[in-house]
């Protein structure tokens, strides 16, 4: 009798221990599943990056020229004054063309002396009696030849159709160094504002797109950068140079083309 309830004490303790041990590996099992499942989760919000490309276009409503006065002289002050005499034909024909005194800047005006090298010949003396040898250079120095007188200047012409024969009224005064008409537009803040925008709505319909491909909730924004500053990325030009006093001919028309204003921009989400 005491056998039978020894044996049957000993079954119920192995039976539980079973269950404790069956327990045991059952929530192992769970748990290491779980971690399979979660693989990759961490207390950092999961994130998604996109990029949005915008652009806007418009026709160029500036036109700037620059060149140069270039003259040279015996001293400081004739170079100067003829720099000034061609300075003033410049300013007249420019205020008769148009041209506003507030987009008629001076870049640099300067001034310097030109040099030259000067050298000396020394007579050798005699090797044999009777012969000489030939003259030889026994050192030189640089002295001023002159002095060069130059300003430099940038006009910003409002009425483009009129850079071209603007162009021509400077090359037959005598001007230097004519470059130009660069096409641009005056005030691009507005455009770039609208091109970033529509980068904007390109990142974010992007992002709409792919979180339902891929099942997940769009949270809020985590970060926001643009690049490309909003540049012109393409605009038209024609360039003319006169290195003498009278320049080439320029159309009386140039063709300005478009300008393109651009924005990339990066956002990122947090996701679940």
């Amino acid at each position: 009798m005491e056998n039978s309830i020894e044996k049957k004490r000993v079954w119920q303790g192995l039976s539980m221990l079973m269950i404790i041990l069956t327990a045991f590996f059952i929530i192992k099992i769970y748990s290491e599943i779980k971690k399979t499942s979660m693989l990759g989760e961490s207390d950092v919000p999961a994130t998604i990056s996109f990029t949005g490309h915008g652009e806007v276009k418009a026709v160029p409503d500036i036109a700037s020229i620059n060149f140069t006065i270039l003259k040279d002289a015996k001293s400081v002050k004739e170079a100067q004054d003829s720099v000034a005499v061609i300075e003033k034909k410049t300013l007249e024909f420019l205020k008769t063309s148009g041209v506003e005194d507030k987009d008629i800047k001076t870049e640099n005006a300067s001034a310097y002396p030109k040099y030259e090298y000067s050298r000396t010949m020394c007579p050798q003396a005699p090797t044999y009696p009777g012969v000489v040898s030939p003259n030889y250079d026994c050192g030189g120095k640089q002295i001023i030849n002159g002095y060069e007188a130059s300003e430099s200047i940038t006009v910003k012409v409002r009425k483009t159709e009129d850079a071209g024969k603007i162009m021509q009224g400077l090359g037959s005064i005598g001007v230097s160094n004519l470059n130009g008409p660069n096409f641009s537009i005056d005030n691009e803040d507005g455009l770039k504002a609208q091109a970033r925008k529509k980068a904007i709505d390109d990142a974010k319909a992007k992002a709409e797109v792919l979180a339902k491909d891929l099942g997940v909730h769009l949270v809020k924004i985590t970060s926001f950068t643009e690049g490309g500053g909003g540049f012109p990325i393409m605009y038209a030009k024609a360039d003319m140079m006169a290195t003498s006093a009278v320049a080439p001919s320029a159309p009386a028309e140039l063709p300005k083309g478009e300008n393109t204003i651009s924005s990339d921009v990066t956002i990122s989400y947090e996701i679940r």
